[in-house]
């Protein structure tokens, strides 16, 4: 008997959200080339994504949107493996393909994966020699977020077996050849309950905003994060983005590892510099900057394993530009992002999502669809996004060829035209760019700020007197 699962709220959301814009998940891995033909390396994701639950998935649409969108069980098919046939085999090759690529959505009522690969690259860059072929998984973003993406791109280049630690949840069940008609039943019926839920959550909200306000009046939970004026590059554009450009700068770990910081750390101190010069190259230097960064939320132990896919937060980190001293500036930061994360902790915050979870799937796709996107308000909550993710031992294989390293890029929208990614695998860490021509079209000045102000803020961390 197959099953299905309805998607949480939380992941409807961004599914929605992804027909307005362009929204889904980017996992790349770089593996030596050891030659082995394409069909090999297909039939290699075909058996390996079998079994790994979250790859055996797709969504399915309910009439009148009478409940949430349902997961339903489907296997793999040929058209999920895409070989992409350079004009020449660069680097630079790739990067141009690469944004393409991310312009690009899966439609995740026919699959809400695929993965793409690039073969016999001459001149890769980080550790390894000879050819490389780079493999990215790309997942519709109400299938993971980024921390789930990590895990599903382990356990898919993994040298082990897969196992079950990538589970749909299992949140209402139903015979998949009669899940529609049951979710649409169920969920008319249901609607009057939703409606009763969310006006008591509502409520419940309310005296938890209250009370989470009176605490961080009396300094028990740490303020909310700031807002920033918009610079150079939250500009609104005409046109939706289009041109996506992308950089990925490879380093070996030790190389941004300091003591007493994390690697966020380093990287948000440089994004503050390098954007600060930027911003005034460009001729309109700002004097506030900040940077959103995701932080990813343990999942209570009353919804273990039912969860929503996407469980995260966006934390408004202040990068203190105004303070000239590289050393004191990361300790600023250190100290912001500890406080922010204290804050998004705090169980009171969680009420609000217990709201969004009980609204009717008709109302809130209302409110998506209706939700502005091609503005850019008066007060932001970051100038960029820098999203780190630790993605663990480099012990991935593809077609017997070793990981080399591994990246990923955040999303752009109408205020992100400028998103930063840092991710660790093994030995390695790479910082990725990911930007609109349209507002930043000179990615690689940019980049070049970025190389410089992570060798200023290494050197200023490592100094003595740290």
């Amino acid at each position: 008997m197959l099953i299905v699962s309805v998607m949480a709220a939380q992941d409807a959301t961004l599914y929605w959200l992804s027909k307005r814009i362009r929204n889904d998940v980017f996992v790349l891995y770089c593996f030596t080339d050891l030659g082995r033909p394409t069909e090999e390396l297909r039939a290699m994701v075909a058996q390996r994504s079998a079994g790994i639950a979250d790859l055996r998935v797709r969504l399915r649409e309910l009439p009148w949107d009478l409940d949430y969108p349902q997961w339903r069980p489907c296997e793999f098919i040929a058209e999920q493996f895409l070989e992409h046939r350079l004009a020449e085999p660069t680097w630079l090759r790739v990067l141009d393909a690469l944004g393409g690529l991310l312009g690009s959505g899966v439609d995740a009522t026919v699959r809400p994966w695929r993965v793409h690969v690039f073969r016999g690259i001459v001149d890769a860059p980080g550790p390894g020699s000879g050819a490389a072929v780079v493999a990215v998984l790309q997942l519709s973003h109400a299938l993971a977020d980024g921390q789930r993406a990590s895990q599903i791109g382990r356990a898919l280049f993994s040298t082990e077996s897969t196992d079950s630690a990538t589970t749909p949840p299992p949140a209402r069940a139903g015979v998949a050849s009669n899940g529609v008609l049951i979710g649409s039943v169920t969920g008319l019926l249901g609607m009057p309950i939703r409606l009763v839920s969310t006006v008591a959550r509502g409520y419940r909200a309310f005296r938890a905003r209250q009370r989470l306000m009176s605490l961080t009046e009396s300094g028990r939970v740490p303020p909310a994060g700031p807002g920033f004026v918009p610079s150079c590059v939250n500009r609104q554009v005409e046109k939706r983005i289009s041109r996506r450009e992308v950089r990925m700068l490879v380093f070996e770990a030790e190389q941004l590892r300091v003591p007493d910081r994390t690697v966020t750390v380093v990287l948000l101190t440089a994004v503050s510099s390098a954007l600060s010069r930027y911003t005034a190259g460009r001729g309109e230097p700002v004097e506030r900057l900040g940077a959103q960064v995701p932080m990813a939320l343990p999942e209570p132990p009353t919804t273990r394993g039912t969860g929503p896919r996407n469980n995260y937060r966006s934390l408004s980190i202040d990068l203190f530009v105004a303070e000239p001293d590289l050393r004191r500036r990361a300790g600023k930061i250190a100290a912001e992002l500890a406080a922010r994360r204290s804050r998004a902790r705090h169980p009171l915050l969680s009420m609000e999502d217990r709201v969004t979870a009980a609204i009717p799937a008709v109302i809130l796709r209302r409110d998506v669809e209706r939700y502005p996107i091609d503005s850019v308000p008066d007060s932001i909550a970051g100038h960029t996004v820098v999203s780190s993710v630790d993605r663990g031992r480099a012990d991935l294989a593809f077609g017997g060829g070793s990981v080399r390293f591994s990246s990923g890029f955040p999303a752009l929208g109408a205020v992100m035209h400028l998103t930063h990614g840092v991710h660790g695998l093994g030995d390695t860490i790479v910082v990725s760019l990911h930007a609109d021509q349209a507002v930043v079209p000179d990615l690689d000045e940019y980049a070049q700020h970025l190389r410089d102000a992570i060798a200023d803020t290494i050197e200023a961390l490592t100094s003595a007197g740290m």
